[in-house]
């Protein structure tokens, strides 16, 4: 039986084939799960073209995770194509350009980085509860939030507030046998990354610090902890942060 056969899962942030969430997608219906995507706005028709790149087609419903309408109707959209959900990856992350300038950027850009990259987490799991009445699976993609790393600025501290709002989330929905964790991916030259400047300064410390070899190219060992994840084979494991970063983390200077 593979990993995931059965599982009914949503994936947000499949934009590219560079994306994590497009190998979580794709691993995942490799181990057996239906997947539905969600993508917004005008980026859906990049979503839809590289949904055909999957082993097998999947269908994109509309979600902006800012939306209350959106995330209101999450339920009848995921409704018309699956019986219910097993498991939500969350793969959304924003920040204006400004935020990426720590001790001149406004609040209002803070709080699109704080809303888009943060509270979303909570809104989009409890849009889904009710599509998981026996419980489930959220992973969330994260980047190490424990220190202050060059250039990541008012996103870093985003990042903060994401891995506390799955540390509250757990505790909320442990009751429900939903389990939210983490995925704290070294860096991946996705979409994303393209909006971080200076990304490459970023990503020469992995080059430096890394005692595994790190490929900013390949999403592929962070998508398969994400599945790792999503599976029953960590049926008590919830509020955790997984690193996938070459063992950084654990690094001095």
């Amino acid at each position: 039986m593979s990993l995931l056969s059965g599982k009914r899962l949503l994936v947000t942030g499949v934009l590219t084939e560079a994306s994590i969430a497009f190998d979580v997608a794709r691993l995942a219906q490799d181990e057996g799960a239906d997947v539905v995507l969600s993508s917004y706005g005008r980026v859906m028709r990049l979503t839809e073209r590289i949904s055909a790149r999957l082993p097998k087609p999947a269908p994109v419903i509309e979600l902006d995770v800012t939306s209350p309408d959106d995330l209101a109707a999450l339920p009848s959209r995921v409704g018309e194509h699956l019986s219910g959900l097993d498991g939500v990856v969350h793969a959304i992350g924003f920040a204006p350009e400004a935020a990426f300038d720590f001790l001149n950027t406004g609040w209002d850009d803070v709080a699109t980085a704080l809303h888009v990259s943060a509270y979303s987490l909570k809104a989009l799991t409890t849009a889904a509860l009710p599509l998981m009445p026996d419980g489930g699976s959220v992973v969330g993609l994260d980047f190490d939030a424990s220190v202050a790393w060059p250039l990541y600025d008012w996103m870093g501290v985003a990042k903060a507030a994401f891995e506390s709002c799955a540390r509250y989330l757990a505790r909320d929905l442990g009751r429900q046998n939903v389990r939210i964790n983490l995925v704290s991916a070294g860096p991946i030259r996705t979409m994303a990354a393209k909006g971080i400047p200076g990304f490459d300064e970023l990503a020469a410390v992995w080059e430096k610090r890394a005692p595994m070899s790190w490929d900013v190219t390949d999403a592929e060992p962070a998508a398969r902890a994400v599945v790792a994840l999503l599976s029953d084979w960590f049926p008590k494991t919830t509020g955790e942060i997984v690193h996938v970063d070459g063992g950084v983390h654990a690094m001095g200077a």
